[in-house]
């Protein structure tokens, strides 16, 4: 097995299998960049037969649900869009709870700025209630000088996740907490992140799927995202090494995962 602190292969296997739920991240789990994983196909196969409840729990913010379903449809796989939630969709969810109808500067793409939308929220670059950034390609230094003035007259500074880079085909990129930071330092002032790991993307989860915390298991390649989310939800967690992180990187936290695996094809 990768770590001799863990359960034998088969014993994993078997205990992650019984799980009537599963909470699977997408980068570095299921695809890198336009490539899908090994065993990906497969596993989602499996859980359709036997009958399992599965949601794609992503920390990006770019794509809508509709553009997600249609790039894992493009890779070869048909996954209704019920079956997506994002971090823009639970950014839009906690602000219109915050403060309904409110206003926002955006820094971010198609998934966030749809996602605000559809709860009521309107654009804003004068006095807007909230300055929301997420991953971003549109990334430029007059972006930064306006929100960074937009915050010190008194919007609060939103990220959709805390992730500070992401897997990609030829590498990583840079993600939220890496585009924020800026912000973050010129103004003195600490974002509130809402995707993983704030437990809230968890208990949304759990209330789609039906489910208990035990019940259900989350999978997914970032230890200080998708892992500690699970930790502190209570939730049983599986680190799969498809991704971002490696055998050796996880010695470089204080807390573990409760299951490692290589990746998906590890289950099938």
């Amino acid at each position: 097995m990768l770590h001799q602190k863990y359960p034998k292969v088969k014993e994993i296997i078997r205990k992650i299998k019984a799980k009537s739920g599963f909470i699977i991240d997408m980068d570095g789990v299921i695809y890198h960049g336009n490539r899908l994983l090994n065993g990906v196909t497969d596993f989602l196969k499996w859980m359709e037969k036997e009958g399992k409840q599965y949601l794609f729990l992503t920390n990006s913010s770019e794509r809508t649900p509709k553009e997600l379903h249609e790039k894992l449809k493009r890779l070869g796989i048909d996954v209704s869009e019920d079956h997506f939630y994002t971090s823009a969709l639970a950014t839009a969810s906690f602000l219109s709870s915050q403060k309904p109808n409110g206003s926002a500067f955006i820094i971010g793409d198609a998934g966030l700025i749809n996602a605000l939308y559809t709860v009521g929220y309107s654009t804003n670059n004068v006095n807007p209630d909230y300055v929301v950034v997420g991953e971003t390609h549109d990334y430029n230094f007059e972006k930064i000088e306006i929100a960074v003035n937009l915050v010190l007259k008194g919007a609060r500074l939103i990220g959709t996740n805390s992730d500070i880079s992401g897997p990609v085909e030829d590498g990583i990129t840079p993600s939220t907490k890496a585009l924020i930071a800026p912000i973050e330092i010129v103004t003195g002032r600490k974002a509130y992140f809402v995707g993983k790991p704030n437990p809230l993307m968890m208990r949304i989860a759990l209330k789609k799927l039906g489910l208990k915390r035990e019940d259900a298991i989350i999978i997914g390649d970032r230890m200080d995202t998708d892992i500690i989310c699970g930790l502190e939800s209570e939730i049983d967690t599986l680190l799969v090494l498809s991704g971002i992180t490696s055998k050796e990187d996880i010695d470089k936290f204080p807390y573990r995962p409760h299951y490692v695996l290589n990746g998906l094809i590890d289950l099938v």
